[in-house]
């Protein structure tokens, strides 16, 4: 853009009332008493040139508004102007036209009297308002200063403007000439075209020039410093390249004995022909790099990783399967499943060990008719190198918290004679936590899998995965598919950390998993992995595991002998039942370690015997219980039924409450936090209990004209599945006939419409939970009687498990007969011990 700042000699002519506008685009603004070209494309604006060339050449130039369509209406453009001659035209060969024009005066838009062709506006003269000569011809000095400065900065910028500014008298005719050739955003050139007075178009303008000078100011100095530290770094390295080629002369190297050392490390570490490539390519790139470059401190730290990594560094030694057994029982109590498939695993490893050092030179065998039999061995010749390794399994151990997951990882290690390694995959959202960072990035690492492999200095560790349902994924990638290469068998011999950039064998790792819930890990994942159960444990086995391991363990923790402090098997179980409510030993741990301290206290102050702990004794060392039972207390009013749940801790009671009140609209109210398919049980049972209503002994008009009511207790706690089908049932029954639910019973299974008892999950938590509560007859579906395999004989003794495929058999199991209703009412002291909710918790307190 070429500003003029004056005017050609001619005549000011005169601005008619209906002038031919013309649309600026791009951030266009012409100023009055400017000389600029501009360019025209769009047909509509040719045409209006076309006819104001056969004219008076006066147009007028209007700014269009930043969101203006291509052909912009009335409604898109600025109101004020500047009326403008074209001294010149010149029509290129595509059809533009090349003008060249002079603003005369600013004008005012009053409206549009046509829009078709082209744009015609009645307009009215704009001019600028004057100021005080004095605070006027103050602002012109500004401007005109800031001006110089902002010229000697723009390289586009002529300095004969400066001259033709300092020129100038006008302090209009400077405003515009500098407003027209400082590069200046279309709006803040609309609002100083629109600005009125003349001493406040001035004043914006010097913000305007202000700005523009520190930014280019700052911009110069950013642009002056990296230059000289450019210059600086350039001028160490020649120095520097000058002084190890004097080095070299006189025969003197400062880096060799740290590339002989890191040298002696790659030779000593073994590494596989890739790895050694790429350790010897950097080693050549660390040799011509400066040590006070970043890139030295880079590739060393990648070298260090790379001659520490453990590539053929073995600790297994030979495999005692006798000995592995000693130590699993030794360390956990009962898991029988899962040591068997451990002591499995091992059997299978040493036969192939065994076999395949003697594969080489077993000769076939000849038969007595002369033909050659087979030898007992596998094919071995047949196997690849990774068929040979590839035969880890991937276990994943998977029960409620406390029931010893990640304990039975570090048994099976010393079993094995292997060192044991665990990271916690919980809360992990970055996909480089498990495969690197690139070493693009500054302080990259390796992933965490290498950095656990390098701790352990052997290349077959047992590797345990802690939490791996917890494993979160976001923008920043997903871990759980990055964990797909490192737990498949077929792939994890080459596992590529993106840190490292070459294969990394993992197929002797015996990795192993812990989670609380399959539910949350992928599919894909799931399958790469051989599930075993640790369902909860009983009673009696808590006790048999707190004597073996947990009070000895906690007495030598807290500096007492076995002798000081002894505890009864009944105090156990009073800790059991009255202070723990849970699937594992966790909360049984933490209260034996409770009594531990206050026993060591005594011995501390002086006490030379301690009594030996005894169920009287345990209420004074944990004050009173924390759980009371109250099953038998629920169920003595109808419309009350037990039911049994699974949760990702173990299993739980649940109990059902139902209630009816007299309604204009009948409907079913469900509290209790509960799922969609919970809700849909709940529908399924009140429908199938009014249709069979006669059936049952229940008056059909009973639920005529009633709202009801069921709900689920600990609202707080959200609940789903279709177990509590039978359940419900039961409830709205009990309340229908009035007759109570049988306190000393629990049920699960879900209903259909025709009254089917469906199979459900989690079979043996369910029973064990019922067995917590102190519950004594349980009523499964049918079809769930294949899984009482899994429940211990203890439990199968002790309960009375009574299977059902029809809700009706359930209901006269369930509910008490009528007689017996008057005749033998509830008694609340019945054992029972379900779980305390923590509302009801506070309401006992209180």
């Amino acid at each position: 853009m070429v500003a003029q700042p004056e005017a050609p000699a001619l005549a000011t002519p005169t601005i008619p009332e209906h002038l031919p506008i013309v649309p600026l685009r791009g951030g266009t603004v012409v100023f009055p008493l400017a000389v600029l070209p501009l360019l025209v494309g769009q047909e509509r604006s040719v045409r209006t040139v076309d006819d104001v060339m056969r004219g008076d050449r006066m147009i007028g130039l209007v700014a269009q508004r930043p969101d203006a369509p291509d052909a912009p209406g009335p409604e898109h453009l600025y109101q004020i102007g500047t009326a403008a001659v074209i001294h010149q035209l010149r029509r290129a060969s595509d059809g533009t036209l090349q003008l060249l024009v002079q603003g005369i005066e600013r004008i005012r838009v009053l409206d549009f009297s046509q829009t078709e062709p082209y744009l015609v506006a009645r307009v009215e003269p704009a001019p600028d308002q004057a100021a005080p000569a004095v605070e006027a011809e103050g602002l012109r000095r500004a401007v005109v200063d800031l001006f110089r400065r902002v010229v000697e900065l723009v390289d586009e910028l002529p300095g004969e403007l400066v001259y033709a500014a300092e020129g100038l008298a006008d302090p209009r005719q400077v405003a515009y000439l500098v407003a027209s050739t400082v590069p200046l955003a279309a709006a803040a050139r609309q609002e100083l075209l629109e600005l009125d007075p003349l001493d406040a178009k001035l004043r914006r303008l010097v913000e305007l020039l202000q700005h523009e000078l520190a930014v280019r100011e700052l911009g110069q100095k950013i642009t002056t410093e990296t230059r000289e530290r450019m210059s600086k770094a350039q001028r160490e390295y020649f120095l520097r390249e000058q002084l190890r080629a004097i080095q070299q002369e006189l025969g003197e190297n400062a880096d060799q004995p740290e590339l002989a050392d890191l040298r002696r490390q790659i030779d000593e570490a073994s590494l596989p022909e890739e790895a050694r490539r790429e350790a010897e390519r950097e080693l050549g790139r660390l040799s011509s790099v400066p040590q006070a470059s970043p890139e030295h401190g880079i590739i060393r730290t990648y070298l260090e990783w790379m001659a520490t990594l453990p590539w053929q560094r073995l600790t297994g030694g030979e495999i005692d399967v006798a000995r592995a057994r000693e130590v699993l029982d030794e360390d956990h109590y009962d898991l029988d499943k899962i040591k068997d498939r451990i002591l499995e695993y091992l059997a299978v490893k040493k036969l192939r060990q065994d076999r395949l050092t003697r594969s080489e030179t077993i000769e076939p065998i000849e038969g007595g008719d002369g033909e050659v039999e087979e030898t007992p061995e596998p094919n071995w010749r047949s196997e690849t190198d990774t068929d040979r390794t590839a035969r880890e399994p991937i276990l994943c151990f998977v029960g409620p918290p406390g029931v010893g997951k990640t304990s039975l990882g570090q048994s099976i290690a010393r079993a094995l004679g292997r060192k044991f390694v665990r990271i916690s995959l919980g809360g992990i959202h970055d996909e480089a936590e498990i495969r690197g960072h690139r070493r693009t990035y500054i302080g990259a690492l390796p992933g965490r899998v290498v950095q656990g492999i390098r701790r352990a200095e052997a290349k077959d560790p047992v590797f345990m995965l802690d939490e791996i349902d917890k494993v979160g994924a976001d923008w920043r990638g997903d871990p759980s598919s990055a964990l797909l290469e490192v737990l498949d068998p077929a792939q994890n011999h080459a596992f590529i950390d993106n840190y490292l950039g070459v294969g990394f064998d993992l197929s002797q790792v015996l990795f192993i998993t812990t989670a609380n819930t399959l539910d949350t890990i992928p599919a894909p994942l799931r399958d790469r992995m051989e599930v075993l159960q640790l369902s909860g444990y009983t009673d009696e086995e808590k006790v048999q595991i707190a004597e073996k391991y947990l009070v000895p363990k906690q007495v030598r923790a807290h500096g007492l002998t076995p002798e000081e402090l002894q505890f009864d098997a009944d105090a156990i179980r009073a800790i059991i039942r009255g202070y723990t409510r849970e699937a594992g030993v966790r909360n049984l741990d933490r209260e034996i370690a409770s009594v531990c301290r206050k026993a060591a206290r005594e011995v501390a102050e002086g006490r030379t015997e301690l009594p030996r702990v005894t169920p009287q004794q345990v209420e004074s060392y944990l004050g009173r219980p924390h759980f009371f039972d109250e099953v038998a207390e629920r169920t003595e009013r109808p419309g009350v039924a037990t039911g049994l749940a699974w949760t990702p801790a173990g299993g739980d009671v649940l109990f059902v409450e139902a209630t009816m009140m007299p309604s204009q609209e009948e409907r079913l109210i469900l509290t209790g936090m509960l799922g969609d398919v919970m809700r849909e049980s709940a529908q399924a049972a009140l429908s199938y209990v009014r249709s069979n209503a006669e059936r049952l002994g229940i008056d059909p008009t009973i639920f005529e004209g009633k709202t009801v009511h069921l709900h689920v207790p600990a609202g707080a706690i959200p609940k789903d599945g279709p177990s509590a089908g039978v359940t419900m049932a039961t409830a709205l029954t009990s309340l229908a006939s009035g007759r109570p639910v049988r306190s000393n019973l629990a049920m699960t299974g879900e209903i259909t419409l025709r009254g089917k008892v469906l199979p459900v999950g989690g079979i043996k938590e369910k029973i064990l939970a019922a067995h917590r509560a102190g519950v004594t007859r349980v009523i499964l579906p049918r079809r769930n009687e294949r899984d009482l395999e899994d429940v211990p004989s203890e439990l199968r003794q002790e309960l009375e498990l009574i299977f059902a495929d029809e809700a009706e058999a359930v209901l006269a199991l369930a509910l008490e007969d009528s007689a017996s209703v008057s005749d033998e009412p509830a008694s609340p002291e019945r054992r029972s011990g379900a779980q305390q909710t923590p509302v009801a918790a506070r309401e006992q307190e209180e």
